[in-house]
């Protein structure tokens, strides 16, 4: 991710025992992505993407699909309008659990799950 970068901070009273990386996808996903999803955790915005925290090593195994990106310690670009969360969800856990976002990203762009990504030498 080119220029400056922010991390996207757990709200207080919310803890973090897996670590923290969130997935991001582009707005018009994201009201598709809520229903489909059995648990909703914390839920960032900015005018282009929605942010989804997960718990560190979501990406294990993984093959996101496009248009879907990955960031590793929920560490996001710094943009003029910088995200804003949009969900918290009830309890002291900020996780939207990895496989089910997963699966309904991959339903919302006609993406086969991939569940393993090839070991490179």
């Amino acid at each position: 991710m080119p220029g400056p970068l922010r991390r996207l901070l757990v709200p207080e009273g919310m803890t973090a025992p897996l670590g923290c990386d969130a997935v991001s996808v582009p707005a018009r996903f994201g009201p598709l992505l809520l229903p489909r999803l059995p648990r909703v955790g914390c839920v960032y915005a900015d005018g282009a993407h929605w942010w989804w925290i997960v718990p560190s090593d979501s990406d294990v195994a993984l093959e996101w699909p496009a248009p879907a990106r990955y960031a590793t310690g929920a560490v996001v670009p710094d943009t003029p309008a910088p995200p804003g969360l949009i969900h918290k969800p009830d309890g002291t856990l900020p996780y939207t659990p990895p496989i089910p976002l997963y699966l309904a990203l991959c339903q919302v762009t006609g993406t086969t799950p991939a569940w393993s990504r090839p070991i490179s030498a």
